[in-house]
């Protein structure tokens, strides 16, 4: 599994919300929650598998995050284990405490959409 510089790591785990360009798609950034727990990165679609990038990333494609003024290029791997699905769920509360939607984040329906991004 590859892994994110420190400095992407640090602004993926401070930013609250990041713009997301699917390969599928790139003409129309998706502004999302990003999580980092335990130096893994992870998404999840609110929408579930309803949500348009999370469907471009599910298939396959690739994907690109503007972090800081920078485009850094993705893949996805869905997190089938519930072990990286609990870290992730635990992240978005800690993360998103003060927003009302954290809760949404973690709802049943949605945490099949997790999705561990890996740099391309």
């Amino acid at each position: 599994m590859a892994s994110f510089d420190t400095d992407t790591l640090s602004a993926l785990r401070d930013r609250q919300e990041i713009a997301i360009r699917t390969g599928r798609h790139p003409a129309n950034p998706v502004t999302i929650w990003v999580t980092v727990a335990d130096g893994e990165v992870f998404v999840r679609s609110v929408r579930g598998d309803k949500g348009r990038w999370y469907r471009d990333l599910a298939a396959g494609g690739p994907a690109t995050l503007d972090v800081d003024g920078r485009q850094v290029a993705v893949q996805a791997v869905p997190a089938t284990d519930a072990a990286a699905i609990e870290r992730a769920s635990r992240e978005y509360l800690r993360k998103y405490r003060t927003s009302p939607y954290a809760e949404s984040m973690v709802r049943a329906d949605v945490l099949a959409t997790t999705l561990r991004l890996e740099p391309r």
